[in-house]
């Protein structure tokens, strides 16, 4: 993978247009200017979380003695389950109802930003080519920053896409990320099939 593609697929992962209805919920009650630092905090927090699974994939890979064909064929699962939510949302949202008081860590920076898939997808792309473990890094980084940017403009999104927008727009976005997830699950079948036993 190129850095720009897996940039993309990163940031499909994320879905922060998807996520723009929750963040806005969860920040609602808070002050204007505590939106904005807790907004920054739960971003660093994922960005942390996922630069830790993209370094340290690897050697967990390693120590559990699991194959890449393993994660690439569980990434390509997860990542399916989660196309599907996106195309087909339940109506509680898909992680229920908000919680009260000020979010921290949980569910904005985990697992809304930095979820199972995401970390699953980081890992498999680290594993895959270690000696370009820096452009691993730059491609994080671009789809996290994008990210951000959608995420700190929220309520202008919100205003002028409307609801329905957002909803159409995360439903194409689950459609490519379930394309990308059946191809992940192949790629890890052929690796499979065409390794020594």
């Amino acid at each position: 993978m190129e850095i720009i593609s897996t940039a993309l697929l990163l940031f499909l992962i994320m879905d922060p247009l998807g996520n723009i209805p929750v963040f806005l919920s969860l920040l609602k009650p808070l002050p204007k200017k505590r939106q904005r630092i807790v907004l920054v905090r739960e971003l660093l927090i994922a960005l942390a979380v996922l630069l830790g699974f993209l370094w340290a994939g690897k050697h967990v890979l390693q120590v559990m003695h699991l194959r890449q064909e393993s994660v690439s064929i569980a990434g390509g699962i997860i990542l399916f389950l989660i196309g599907l939510k996106m195309i087909f949302p339940s109506p509680a949202g898909m992680f229920g109802g908000a919680e009260s008081g000020e979010p921290f860590i949980v569910p904005m920076a985990i697992p809304l930003v930095a979820g199972p898939s995401s970390m699953a997808a980081v890992m498999l792309i680290g594993s895959q080519d270690a000696t370009r473990m820096l452009d691993w890094t730059l491609a994080l980084t671009l789809a996290w920053l994008a990210t951000s940017v959608i995420l700190f403009s929220a309520t202008y999104l919100y205003k002028i896409l409307g609801k329905q927008a957002l909803v159409a727009i995360e439903r194409l976005m689950g459609m490519l990320l379930v394309a990308i997830s059946v191809q992940m699950f192949m790629d890890g079948m052929r690796a499979y099939l065409n390794s020594p036993a």
